[in-house]
């Protein structure tokens, strides 16, 4: 029987650039993987439901944030649980999947890398997820992206006021 209907996993990749930030220094703000709500814009929770922060297999639950189709959600707070699949400090990498939530991503898998650079740092957003319901491909491409640039700019403000104390 041929696979008629189905649609190919959605694809895409963002990313975001760190002025002045080592990566080094960047991946220790993002490698803490029940902290989520510090930087990700308008996520109010972010808390452990199992295992220890940055060891795969861990499990956390996400709340609060706004999606581009959240309007169509009469009212309800989006939810998530997100499960680390691997991470790997020396590279600064690591891979996690949507196990749940009410926003409709199905087989959701990213993979956050943080890379150096002349000037600073990227931190690079790569993820693929089935075709989500009332969702387009230039939703999720807008979401991620959106989301990325304000984590970088609260990242990159932290570090600055963390360098300037450490100047003084």
């Amino acid at each position: 029987m041929a696979n008629v209907g189905l649609q190919p996993k959605w694809e895409g990749k963002s990313c975001a650039k760190l002025a002045g930030c080592k990566a080094e220094q960047v991946w220790l703000l993002l490698q803490d993987f029940f902290g989520l709500d510090k930087w990700f814009p308008s996520l109010t929770t972010c808390l452990p439901v199992e295992g220890v922060s940055g060891q795969p297999g861990c499990v956390r639950f996400c709340a609060g944030f706004k999606t581009p189709v959240s309007g169509s959600d009469k009212g309800s707070m989006n939810w998530t649980k997100q499960k680390l699949l691997s991470i790997d400090p020396i590279k600064m990498v690591f891979s996690y999947s949507i196990v749940d939530g009410n926003v409709g991503f199905n087989a959701y898998v990213s993979t956050v890398r943080v890379l150096s650079n002349e000037h600073g740092c990227d931190i690079e957003w790569k993820y693929e997820v089935e075709p989500v319901k009332g969702w387009t491909l230039g939703d999720l491409d807008f979401f991620i992206a959106s989301g990325l640039q304000v984590m970088a700019q609260r990242m990159e403000a932290a570090l600055q006021v963390f360098q300037a104390t450490m100047d003084q």
